[in-house]
């Protein structure tokens, strides 16, 4: 055939967007031509980002449509949840229809981002193969899955909500669940909750008409999940290193300069913080943890944008800054990869985000988990129970991680070298997954597939 046309969607939110662009950047390598759809407000951050900036593959061409949403409302969870299954899917059929009347622009594959299940139908009705693509844990996945049984055993009920609270894994070597801790409890308002818990039905649902469902993530990294639903093709970590290249799609600039810092740091010694996208703390959990970080006494560089504390600066112990400035870096957005693969980073305080996660243990870099929402909760236990790569942390009866509690966290874990070791064996297995492993493999297979 032709050369192929990948029209690529995905969810548009940073952790959503960043793997899709990897895999993109991937499938341009092999002479596939990709166009991936933002939304206008993502896709105007993106740019941005890049600033003139030559690192995408050719064969990429990024292209908006419109989301129907103001400067402000990109955050907001039920805002953004009505752009995406109210405006796109139209937006969506207009655009392939326009790329259609050309022979040679015409779409002929369709990777959506698994969570836009409607993607899936629109391609179908359309007559384009597709594959749904999805860019967290296997586990998580496999939850919405069960939700089905759940409630058939009594664990939940129709609306999703627990009958009681307990603890369980699905298979041995998967994740140890909690009820208060499913991806849709975890949200604190009831409607968007209720949202969340039916969409994943929906998207489990209409997942089944894919081609291919592939995954970021590898059998090494989560065994029983891939055997409890083998229909889930891993193709991870989607990484640039795996492939010498750049990253891309992130929605801000990055700070490259804090690698000139961490190059003056002792090797393995820095305290990595960084805590994702979407992550919020109120003031006194903040003023807690920047106490821990000076209280440590170890060089640590922190990603701090001004949305974790709602813009209170005054959130700051008094003088820290001064102080902070002798031991500590703050930065609004850090080149990740390769500050979890400088020889200075010890360990990575970390929302525990699924790419986060992949990051550090692709990297051999232990985790200190505070997750904030969503699947992070799984990704927690895999890291700390499944994994033992990291320790988690305790709230105090008023729900604050104090400062105490998370120096005493950063001890036990940079004093322990079992933590590491277990942590540079899964960089291993991984490294050899997506260098001529079963994730290479896949990918590959993949690729055949599209070309076909």
């Amino acid at each position: 055939m032709d050369q192929p046309h990948v029209l690529m969607i995905p969810y548009p939110v940073q952790g959503h967007v960043i793997p899709l662009m990897e895999l993109a950047q991937c499938l341009a390598k092999e002479n596939i031509k990709i166009t991936f759809v933002n939304t206008e407000s993502t896709h105007h951050l993106i740019i941005d980002s890049l600033s003139g900036r030559e690192i995408l593959e050719d064969r990429i061409y990024l292209v908006s449509i419109p989301d129907g949403l103001e400067s402000n409302d990109r955050n907001v969870p039920g805002k953004l949840t009505e752009a995406v299954y109210k405006v796109m899917p139209r937006k969506i059929v207009e655009l392939i229809q326009e790329m259609n009347i050309s022979e040679d622009e015409k779409i002929t594959c369709v990777i959506a981002d698994q969570s836009l299940g409607w993607a899936q139908e629109v391609a179908k009705n359309m007559g384009i193969r597709r594959a749904a693509f999805f860019p967290a844990a296997a586990a998580s996945l496999v939850l919405g899955f069960r939700i089905p049984k759940l409630i058939d055993d009594g664990i939940i009920d129709n609306e999703g909500t627990p009958k009681q609270n307990q603890k369980f894994q699905f298979a041995p070597a998967m994740p140890i669940m909690s009820t208060l801790d499913f991806v849709w409890t975890r949200f604190q308002n009831m409607k968007m909750r209720k949202l969340i818990f039916d969409l994943m039905i929906q998207n489990s649902k209409a997942v089944k008409s894919a081609d291919w469902l592939i995954c970021n993530s590898t059998y090494d990294l989560e065994q029983g999940a891939f055997t409890l639903a083998p229909e889930i093709v891993p193709i991870g970590p989607l990484l640039p290193s795996t492939r010498l290249g750049n990253p891309a799609g992130h929605f801000w600039a990055e700070d490259s300069d804090c690698l000139k810092w961490l190059d003056q740091q002792p090797p393995c010694s820095v305290i990595y913080v960084a805590f994702g996208s979407l992550t919020v703390f109120n003031k006194l959990q903040f003023h807690e943890l920047a106490l821990a970080l000076e209280l440590t006494n170890r060089p640590f560089l922190w990603v701090m944008r001004p949305e974790y504390t709602n813009g209170a600066t005054e959130a700051f112990p008094e003088g820290f800054l001064d102080r902070a400035s002798t031991k500590g870096k703050l930065i609004g957005w850090a080149p990740q990869q390769k500050v979890l693969s400088h020889p200075s980073t010890a360990c990575f305080l970390s929302h525990c985000g699924w790419n986060s996660t992949v990051e550090s243990v692709s990297n051999g870099v232990p985790i200190l988990c505070w997750p904030y929402f969503a699947d992070q909760f799984i990704n927690q236990s895999y890291i700390c129970d499944i994994w033992k790569v990291g320790l988690q942390f305790e709230q105090d009866a008023s729900g604050i991680i104090t400062c105490e509690e998370i120096k005493n966290k950063m001890d036990q874990l940079l004093g322990d070298s079992n933590f590491k070791e277990r942590a540079l064996h899964l960089k291993e297995l991984m490294m050899r997954s997506v260098r001529g492993g079963k994730s290479s493999k896949n990918l590959n297979d993949f690729i055949e597939w599209i070309k076909k």
